[in-house]
């Protein structure tokens, strides 16, 4: 077959162009595709598509030439309710991996920053699966962060219900982040789930409520004031859920992790902060908030404070 790599257009007919099986987008807003069809109808095509050439035997004994799309489906769409029977196309080699068409359906798609982002974490999660990228490789091929593409994929973690929520866009992707953090305490989670659709509440209300939900179950474990916030400010720190188990000598640090990215990125802030002490941390804010605690009862005040011994808190006497 002859190679039309490239940058040369080419005009084919909309019929023979078939969707991309590896097309990370699965809703499309009809109202912005009639919207975009109008301005195709006055315009024309501005971007052209981006194609693969194949050739298929036909019942006859002759060869038919159909043409996979890579990337620009709602340009296709649009084409085919404006009435357009061709369109201007970019043929790529066929001799390209499949990894390369998904990584350009997913670049296209990003770029455009209308991807939702349910579709969005099954792409990276696809990424992962079917061509063993992990989290920096993909962050590196998006523009993006190591955590933004690692909390992305965290959303799948999600009830089906609430992931089709945001696809449907009757949530926003904070609303769902904060849903997260209910995922050990999934009746919780639905009934504030079921608020959020019935009473339509904002992503800062869902994350106050999810907090508080978080504050009492710490109550309910019968924790300390100062183990509650030490919980807090790890979380803070490692952008994910911690549990202190203080025992009668040490205790246990318990740590939620989604993959090994996830904890290779926490190594990674753990070894920046032994690198560079002197930045300002969460843990240090709460000892500074301990500190500068007040209005002591008097008859608390002549009672000597047991012995301080910071060693007690060492992560020697934690196992992770």
């Amino acid at each position: 077959m002859s190679q039309f790599q490239g940058d040369a257009i080419f005009w084919v007919e909309v019929e023979k162009i078939r969707p991309n099986q590896y097309q990370p987008r699965t809703e499309f807003d009809e109202a912005k595709l009639k919207d975009l069809a109008g301005s195709i109808r006055q315009y024309g095509v501005l971007q052209p598509l981006m194609v693969t050439r194949y050739e298929e035997s036909r019942e006859d004994g002759g060869l038919s030439t159909y043409y996979e799309l890579i990337a620009g489906e709602r340009r296709l769409r649009a084409s085919k309710l404006a009435g357009l029977s061709q369109v201007p196309v970019i043929i790529r080699s066929t001799e390209e991996q499949s990894r390369v068409r998904l990584e350009l359906a997913i670049i296209e798609n990003l770029q455009r920053e209308d991807l939702n982002a349910i579709d969005r974490a099954r792409a990276f999660d696809r990424l992962q699966k079917e061509f063993s990228l992990n989290n920096s490789e993909i962050a590196v091929k998006v523009g993006k962060s190591r955590e933004y593409v690692s909390n992305s994929i965290r959303l799948l973690a999600l009830p089906a219900e609430m992931q089709q929520a945001v696809i449907g866009g009757a949530i926003y992707e904070g609303h769902a982040r904060a849903l997260l953090m209910l995922s050990d305490r999934p009746e919780e989670q639905k009934t504030v789930f079921r608020d959020i659709m019935i009473r339509k509440l904002s992503v800062r209300d869902v994350e106050k409520i999810t907090r508080e939900i978080a504050v009492e179950k710490a109550r309910k474990r019968d924790i300390t004031p100062q183990i509650e916030a030490l919980e807090r400010a790890f979380a803070e720190s490692l952008g994910t859920k911690v549990e202190i188990k203080a025992q009668e000598k040490g205790g246990k640090l318990i740590i939620d992790f989604f993959s090994t990215e996830d904890l290779e990125g926490m190594l990674a802030h753990i070894e920046r902060r032994a690198i560079s002490p002197q930045a300002e941390s969460p843990i240090s804010e709460v000892q500074e908030q301990r500190n500068d605690m007040v209005d002591v009862p008097s008859t608390l005040a002549s009672v000597p404070p047991p012995p301080s011994n910071d060693d007690d808190f060492s992560l020697k006497h934690f196992s992770i």
